[in-house]
């Protein structure tokens, strides 16, 4: 019997009203969220990531002056969470963290601080402290007067971390060895364009980057022999005449690799792309959010539904998709979640 209600969590900030990591539900028979309450209190627990089996979760936090990661691990009755351990050094926590498939490492990118790092897991899901690379560099605009580490993930084949710099605008690749990480080859994309985010076509070898300061989707071209790029193609995320203060958030890719969709914090919106055959892209159309900073978004384990989280607004706003046409329809909106940052859903 398929399954029909799903399990989602999401990443806060906890500046104002949230508490940490909240939990909800996604009823995908009756095209609702549900039960939004919270999983674990966390302090700015602001991105997170789940294990590739369902049985741990591991959340940015902060501790005092000290930031890093913590790992929970997950019932797979109720998805409740259960502290594990933390790992945590003097700074800011970082903005993003992954996994990779075998639950073996784990990485982040830290924002503040200019370093990415590795922690090695434990056979229970616990991770032990962490080894780091620092970057260095800057860009044009005023905000690149460093680096400004805003991702660190994994290639489809998982031989490389890829590191994306809003701050000095690169796209580094690294090679984890032994819990460390080798640096392999370093991409300059438009300066002043601050990528923040990428995500891998599923199975062509391309990458799209969302730029948070030129509001641009960046089509890559991915050698996984070499674990290089080179760049294809730019195109905007906002209209020609939008001359308001917006800033590029979340990239996601459908899993049939049809379509492209990104995130606009100020244009308050979603743009939608066809992938085309030779794997550049053309805008659909723009979805509104319903609310306020859309943070980030993600498909659901059955793709029929998009969730969005708005951060100024505190609320998820749930849409289906037209898997043919790309399109997104909107279904529920106003859904409390205060501070919302991420989205993720348990497999």
């Amino acid at each position: 019997m398929m399954t029909k209600q799903y399990i989602g969590y999401i990443g806060t900030y906890t500046k104002k009203d949230s508490q940490g990591v909240y939990r909800f539900t996604l009823d995908t028979e009756k095209k609702q969220i549900t039960n939004v309450e919270v999983a674990a209190k966390l302090d700015n627990p602001t991105y997170l990531t789940v294990s590739h089996n369902n049985q741990y979760l591991y959340a940015v936090a902060k501790e005092g002056d000290k930031g890093g990661i913590t790992s929970f691990t997950i019932s797979e009755e109720t998805g409740a969470l259960e502290k594990i351990n933390s790992q945590v050094t003097d700074g800011s926590p970082p903005c993003h963290v992954s996994v990779d498939h075998q639950n073996k490492l784990v990485v982040t990118a830290n924002y503040h601080t200019k370093k990415v790092e590795a922690f090695v897991t434990n056979n229970d899901g616990s991770i032990q402290p962490p080894t780091d690379v620092e970057q260095e560099g800057n860009g044009p605009h005023e905000r690149q007067e460093k680096p400004h580490l805003h991702f660190a993930g994994y290639t489809p084949d998982e031989n490389y971390v890829v590191v994306v710099d809003l701050g000095s605008d690169t796209i580094t690749t690294y090679q984890p060895d032994a819990g460390t990480l080798q640096k392999v080859s370093v991409l300059d994309v438009k300066p002043g364009s601050g990528p923040r985010h990428i995500a891998f076509h599923p199975n062509a070898p391309y990458a799209y980057v969302m730029t948070e300061l030129s509001n641009e989707v960046i089509v890559l071209k991915y050698d996984d022999k070499q674990g290089t790029f080179e760049e294809v193609q730019y195109i905007s995320t906002i209209p020609a005449d939008f001359t308001e203060n917006s800033q590029g958030s979340a990239i996601h890719l459908s899993s049939d690799g049809k379509f492209v969709f990104a995130g606009n914090r100020g244009h308050n919106s979603i743009a939608i792309y066809r992938i085309t055959e030779d794997y550049t892209v053309e805008f659909v159309e723009w979805t509104h959010t319903e609310g306020d900073w859309p943070r980030d978004f993600v498909l659901d384990p059955t793709e029929q539904f998009i969730v969005a989280a708005n951060e100024a607004s505190g609320t998820l706003v749930l849409f289906e998709r037209d898997r043919e046409a790309g399109t997104l329809t909107l279904l529920q909106k106003d859904v409390i979640a205060p501070e919302a940052v991420c989205v993720k859903f348990l497999k």
